[in-house]
């Protein structure tokens, strides 16, 4: 994917939905993985833009699994980014302490409170995650399968107990674009140091709407335009 076509989705996401106002202060969740830095070379672009008028600043939560974080530091610096880095033992008490056998859920939770908590620290007021349209699907399929509910992510959520909001620029951008986008202008993809990482619930969808495409070629295109009515 070329860098035109990643910032044109993007605006389409961010237009559509109200994503971004004027000198809001915007935190990007960096991970290290494609989609968070797609996302941050997405915003950084942004601001270029006459039409944008926001500051920037990029958090990863260290989880504890001694990831090295050097490539994403000099990303940052070269973006010209302010990179923030909250140290944490997320992976000790979930695995070693707590010997979670389903640490998904516990674990998300525990990076969003330490990154909401970085962002308020840093006076953002909009949190950027790099939830992709085939993390849409996935989300709707898994609440689903697992939860009986017809629901899924929104482009934007108010968070209730902060002052905070999360946006979702990536959200009509296809998973294989931005792999393809992270190799093209090599970003530095940072694999994770997590165990259950490939081996979770979301896997399990993922390789099950693969297979539905053999038999369904489009059920990706059909499940996002329902779970576009949602945010109706």
């Amino acid at each position: 994917m070329q860098k035109h076509r990643l910032l044109s989705l993007m605006r389409q996401a961010v237009n559509e939905y109200s994503m971004i106002d004027k000198k809001d202060v915007i935190a990007v969740g960096l991970s290290g993985g494609k989609d968070s830095l797609a996302l941050l070379s997405g915003l950084s672009a942004f601001r270029r833009f006459e039409d944008y008028d926001f500051s920037l600043f990029a958090i990863t939560v260290d989880m504890g699994f001694g990831t090295d974080l050097s490539a994403i530091k000099k990303y940052c610096e070269e973006e010209n980014v302010p990179l923030h880095i909250v140290n944490t033992q997320i992976s000790k008490i979930i695995f070693d302490l707590r010997n979670e056998t389903n640490p998904c859920s516990l674990c998300s939770k525990m990076r969003k409170g330490a990154l909401n908590e970085a962002a308020l620290s840093l006076g953002c007021n909009k949190v950027a995650l790099g939830h992709n349209k085939d993390d849409a699907v996935e989300t709707f399929v898994m609440s689903l399968f697992y939860e009986g509910r017809l629901r899924c992510f929104e482009p934007v959520t108010k968070l209730d107990k902060t002052a905070l909001t999360y946006i979702r620029p990536l959200m009509y951008i296809e998973e294989k674009d931005i792999r393809g986008y992270a190799n093209k202008y090599n970003l530095p993809v940072t694999k994770s140091g997590c165990p259950a990482d490939g081996n979770t619930a979301r896997q399990t969808v993922k390789d099950f709407l693969a297979l539905s495409a053999n038999t369904f070629p489009n059920v990706d295109k059909c499940i996002f335009s329902a779970i576009k009515e949602l945010y109706k």
